[in-house]
């Protein structure tokens, strides 16, 4: 090889590599300016439905398959058990109120006289105690009564006036009416029973299993009768609107699309082509996941991207790849 020769390959190899470097300046066309093909799956969304109380269930109304609608009816357990623990609280509610407006209306006229009526008869008893102690007191010593019956005779004395003080502190308490701390623990009292009333009802609420979202019931794990615990799942329910689709992108192309961005998406076997809009993009960069499929060697750093996609005949599934396109991917890195 003459020495002319190698000296045009070398310059022939240099100006390779600057045209691969540079891209030809934009010489000689520009993969950046032709359309955008990402892979992705259709994004599976599922919630398992249960009740938050247990019990039997009663009634289970969908099939596997079915579609529901939001806050349609699903299941229902036996309420019976805790209706009657409903009427127990509302009892135990009244209660606690009446105890309440009795404090706090105060003593009747009737409840004074009553305990007047008390004393009267207290100091009626005290004063025959005090005669027959008078009487007997001169007898003991002389041995004309016994012992015991003076015993007796002294403890019916004490019981005279143990009931007489009694008595008159009851009359003074009817006639000052209802302390403070007695009303304060009443009102106590009736916000536990009124708690427990509300905590109950929300239970009974909780024995119908609603619907939180449109969606096809792909699984029935309980039937009528059977014994559930509290959480326990009774229905699965796949969450199909809106459809989205889970892709990614590698980090050289990131710069070419944004959110709001118009995509094509195209599934297998399906000749229909869908619209959806690029609806999120994950600021934060991931190893690329097994399960995304390429027609390339795979970048090491991915971008997740959450593509919203207009389903009209419901024709996509969740977990299906799909193939999706962005005819209108950016040219140039200017806004």
């Amino acid at each position: 090889m003459t020495k002319r020769r190698v000296i045009l390959l070398a310059i022939a190899a240099a100006v390779v590599i600057v045209v691969v470097v540079t891209r030809g300046f934009g010489l000689f066309g520009d993969n950046e300016r032709a359309p955008l093909t990402l892979y992705g799956n259709v994004d599976i969304r599922e919630v398992d439905l249960a009740f938050r109380v247990g019990g039997r269930i009663d009634e289970i109304s969908v099939e596997e398959g079915e579609r529901v609608e939001e806050n349609e009816l699903l299941a229902r357990l036996d309420t019976r058990p805790i209706m009657s623990r409903v009427a127990e609280a509302n009892a135990r509610t009244a209660e606690a109120e009446a105890q309440l407006t009795r404090l706090r209306t105060g003593n009747r006229a009737q409840d004074i006289g009553q305990a007047r009526a008390r004393v009267s008869a207290a100091q009626a008893m005290r004063e025959n105690a005090h005669r027959d102690y008078a009487r007997r007191e001169g007898l003991v010593e002389t041995g004309a009564i016994s012992r015991d019956l003076w015993d007796q005779t002294v403890a019916e004395l004490h019981r005279t006036d143990a009931q007489l003080a009694e008595a008159q502190q009851a009359l003074s308490l009817l006639r000052e009416g209802t302390r403070r701390e007695d009303i304060d623990a009443a009102q106590a009292r009736l916000r536990a029973a009124r708690a427990a009333r509300d905590s109950i009802s929300i239970d009974a609420d909780d024995t119908v299993l609603r619907a939180a979202n449109s969606g096809t019931v792909v699984t029935r794990a309980q039937e009528p009768g059977a014994i559930i615990q509290p959480g326990e799942t009774v229905l699965t329910l796949s969450i199909d609107r809106p459809m989205r689709v889970r892709a990614y992108i590698a980090e050289p192309d990131l710069w070419r699309i944004g959110p709001g961005m118009a995509v094509e998406v195209s599934a297998d076997g399906n000749p229909k082509t869908y619209r959806g809009t690029i609806g999120y993009i994950s600021p934060r960069a991931e190893f690329t996941p097994r399960s995304v499929e390429t027609e390339s060697l795979r970048t090491d750093l991915v971008y997740r991207l959450r593509i919203i996609v207009e389903d009209p005949d419901e024709a996509l599934r969740q977990g299906q790849p799909v193939t999706i396109r962005l005819p209108a991917a950016r040219t140039s890195r200017e806004n």
